[in-house]
């Protein structure tokens, strides 16, 4: 049986977050997990959580400075102070409300530099992670969508994974970011499964539902099956009206 988490980062987004996770629940997922939530009070987010028995997945270091085009800090070379303090703000956030995972969010940078700053905050970040149980991700993310980010292929963060050499480091693997990338996401999925902490989904090109586009999820979800991926995908994607309205694939695609 195919399991399914809720990125209520896009999916209820209307709703204030422990509301979002009650209407989650109501949905039939299996867990949740989020972006930005550091506005609420965690221990509302635990409440719902704890009321509803859904687990909470994730959450994401913060952008930095939107208005500044920043999409991350920690492959920064002039940001690693405000890198960590990001990555502890969310493991703060994280250990209140019983969330496992943080994607620390690379941010846009590039070569030989940021690479460092992002190892080196990667090795800081997950020393800290560790006392309280939390796994770091990094995702890459396809540089249509966000053009100059550092991170965009799966073959890139394994090599940092790898460079890092933390028990606690995990690559989170968004088929559609894959997709968009021109990758086959079958194949990447089969070459990394082993570094993959969590994996999510949205429809191809438009990041619309997963049963409209040009990657067949039917395919892709038996896949994870047969090799023996239990833990819930993640739903992030843009529903394009009501959410309720657009989870008619939780039927159709398992």
């Amino acid at each position: 049986m195919v399991k399914f988490s809720a990125n209520l980062g896009f999916l209820w987004a209307d709703l204030p977050l422990p509301e979002a996770i009650r209407a989650a629940k109501r949905a039939g997922f299996d867990a949740v997990e989020c972006h930005w939530p550091y506005d609420v009070d965690p221990a509302e987010v635990r409440a719902a959580l704890q009321e509803t028995g859904l687990p909470m997945l994730g959450l994401n270091t913060v952008l930095g400075d939107p208005a500044a085009g920043e999409f991350g800090l920690t492959a920064l070379v002039d940001r690693a102070e405000d890198a960590l303090a990001a990555i502890d703000q969310a493991i703060t956030y994280a250990a209140k409300t019983g969330t496992s995972n943080i994607h620390v969010m690379a941010g846009k940078a590039a070569g030989i530099e940021a690479e460092a700053a992002f190892i080196t905050a990667l090795k800081t970040g997950c020393d800290r992670a560790q006392a309280y149980g939390l796994t770091l991700l990094i995702e890459p993310i396809n540089d249509h969508d966000v053009p100059g980010y550092f991170l965009t292929t799966p073959d890139q963060a394994a090599a940092i994974i790898d460079q890092v050499g933390a028990p606690n480091l995990a690559m989170m693997f968004d088929c559609y970011h894959v997709a968009r990338m021109g990758l086959d996401v079958i194949a990447e999925l089969d070459k990394h499964l082993p570094r993959i902490g969590h994996i999510q989904f949205a429809g191809v090109p438009n990041r619309g539902r997963p049963d409209q586009g040009t990657l067949n999820y039917k395919v892709v979800f038996q896949h994870l099956r047969q090799r023996g991926y239990n833990a819930p995908l993640g739903a992030e994607y843009r529903p394009q009206g009501e959410t309720e309205a657009s989870l008619a694939w939780m039927q159709t695609l398992v």
